[in-house]
């Protein structure tokens, strides 16, 4: 009879590969990886790849009917835009330039029938998810700053080339798994770090088979959160939990039970899921970096669901129910980004009393309804919804 492994590359790394690779994440090797960063363990992108997707996703569009590609030059230059991430002002500040270039894309000058002017070149294509390519390796060793030693992380994710998730696993026989992974997180982000890396990350993780909890770049110990998937009902709920279970089972003879790690993974790292965090759900706050918690996530989905019907011409409102601390700001931020992108855009109302100085900055893309002087009786607001939730 074999003996239970509690090697972290046993129970918690090689499922975590299996479930991502079943998510379709393409695995590649640590010496694969290696090769296509060019073989230095200076260099975090998948280069060759980004080069590829740039070829693939992008086009110029000439009148009605024509269209032109880049030039190898620009699709090079693409290339050495990410590469090359300004890092003068902080990592934090380059992070956020990468966040730009990822969500606004990068303008190059080309000319075409003699007609020289600047195209947006794309790095991911977020409204149609499986026209990008998703890559997991594990053991990723990147040269720390003002050193030649190496930190390796458990897992990296990439989009196209750049790596996106960074992920820390944990077996669960140690004492305060989780706060190490945590931990480690947090040491790979210091000056003599892999900076390097985590200039490019969006989101980090750290799970165990009996814990998670997950950040963004540059996030404190304290501010790593807990998610929740929500379910507007019992039949979504079911559907959930009836999918997680073949995923986590699919070609294995023995079933199990799918675990927390399970979870995590599939709640915030499947492709779709994550690019929609990404793209919708992340912000960055005078140098800080923020992304949605789970009860802003489900809200802002479903108040987008909500406004979108329209019924004897008029279109549903409704309130939203938060309580102190829930974080009303970020959740007024990231619903407009959703309702201004509609076929049918709606007008957007504060959903507070006194918008704080911290949000004034926010709305400037946004029209935002005034509220009256004095909130109504609390005798005549609407009650906060059922919901089912998996905590």
């Amino acid at each position: 009879m074999s003996l239970i492994s509690f090697k972290e590359n046993d129970i918690s790394q090689k499922p975590a590969l299996e479930l991502l690779q079943k998510l379709g994440y393409q695995y590649l090797s640590p010496e694969e990886a290696l090769e296509l960063r060019g073989g230095k363990t200076s260099n975090v992108l998948l280069e060759e790849v980004l080069r590829r997707q740039l070829r693939a996703l992008n086009s110029i569009r000439i009148g009605s009917h024509s269209e032109a590609r880049f030039s190898e030059q620009n699709i090079e230059n693409g290339v050495i835009a990410m590469r090359n991430v300004p890092m003068e002002g902080g990592y934090l500040n380059g992070n956020e330039a990468v966040y730009n270039m990822l969500t606004l894309g990068k303008a190059f000058e080309q000319s075409i029938d003699g007609d020289k002017k600047s195209y947006t070149m794309r790095y991911i294509d977020w409204q149609q998810p499986e026209n990008n390519v998703y890559h997991v390796t594990e053991e990723f060793a990147v040269t720390r700053t003002g050193s030649s030693d190496t930190y390796r992380p458990d897992i990296v994710l990439f989009v196209n080339g750049i790596p996106l998730v960074i992920i820390e696993c944990k077996r669960p026989d140690i004492k305060g798994a989780e706060e190490q992974a945590v931990s480690q997180h947090l040491r790979n982000q210091k000056d003599d770090g892999i900076r390097s890396l985590y200039v490019y990350s969006a989101l980090l993780l750290a799970i165990g088979n009996s814990f998670g909890s997950y950040a963004t770049t540059g996030s404190a110990a304290q501010f790593w959160s807990k998610w929740h998937e929500m379910f507007i009902n019992k039949e979504a709920e079911m559907a959930y939990h009836k999918r997680l279970l073949e995923l986590v089972n699919e070609g294995h003879e023995e079933m199990r039970t799918p675990t927390l790690q399970d979870e995590y993974l599939y709640n915030l790292c499947r492709p779709e899921r994550l690019l929609e965090l990404i793209f919708h759900f992340t912000i960055f706050d005078a140098g800080v970096k923020k992304l949605a918690r789970y009860q802003q996530f489900f809200t802002v989905k479903e108040t987008v669901e909500r406004v979108k019907n329209i019924e004897a011409g008029h279109r549903n409102g409704g309130v939203v129910w938060h309580t102190q601390g829930s974080g009303k700001s970020l959740t007024m931020v990231t619903e407009p980004t959703w309702t201004t992108k509609s076929p049918r855009p709606s007008a957007n109302a504060a959903n507070r009393w006194r918008t704080p100085p911290q949000a004034k900055g926010w709305w400037n893309c946004w029209r935002v309804i005034p509220m009256p002087s004095s909130p109504p009786s609390s005798t005549n607001l609407p009650r906060p919804s059922k919901r089912s939730s998996n905590p």
